[in-house]
């Protein structure tokens, strides 16, 4: 069973009725103790960084995941501002992060963008995954929606999984071990999305 992380952010239900419909049993839930059980866990998130800590910080499940995560080693996939809660840092805000990712996220810098381009990073752009990485198994020519305007910025580059590039390269993707998040929204992404969400139900 997926289990997503009900904690009153963003619409978790986009991602189970994508999960839904490529067959996937999945669960939408704020319950401790469904969350113990899960076999595989998505961190969803929008908005504000900050915010968005405060809000897993309440949730009644919070003490459980960190054990979860890194003592049972549980698949988890932060998914956007889930993804930039994996690290250790924002310069959105004060709150710190959950850091199971070294390194922080960072506001886009407009000095480096080209004309044109316009923070927040919205819309679909190409993503270049790293070799071998199986989130992207089977997927050709990758395609993803963003919407963002803070990004990750990696202490080790071998944590990032995939690159996309808007005004430059920053990372699309991060891993480490049974740890991933992917900065777009696959629930958003069509078909490139559903098989990212199929590789992840499938891993291990």
């Amino acid at each position: 069973m997926v289990v997503i992380l009900d904690y009153g952010i963003g619409n978790v239900y986009s991602i189970y009725n994508m999960l839904k419909k490529i067959g996937v049993e999945a669960e939408v839930s704020s319950d401790a103790g469904k969350v113990k059980r899960a076999a595989k866990i998505i961190l969803p998130g929008v908005g504000h960084f900050s915010y968005c800590m405060q809000q897993l910080k309440k949730a009644s499940f919070f003490y459980e995941l960190e054990e979860k995560i890194l003592g049972n080693k549980t698949p988890v996939l932060g998914v956007c501002v889930g993804c930039q809660m994996l690290m250790e840092r924002s310069e959105e805000g004060n709150e710190k992060g959950l850091g199971w990712i070294k390194g922080e996220v960072i506001r886009f810098k407009e000095n480096e963008l080209v004309p044109g381009q316009k923070i927040p990073h919205m819309g679909w752009s190409d993503v270049q995954p790293a070799t071998g990485c199986n989130l992207y198994r089977d997927i050709e020519n990758p395609r993803f929606y963003f919407v963002h305007s803070y990004h990750l910025s990696c202490t080790d580059a071998s944590e990032v999984t995939a690159t996309c590039l808007y005004g430059y390269p920053f990372p699309a993707s991060v891993a480490t071990d049974n740890i991933m998040g992917v900065q777009f929204h696959p629930e958003k992404s069509h078909r490139f999305g559903m098989k990212l969400y199929e590789n992840f139900a499938r891993l291990y």
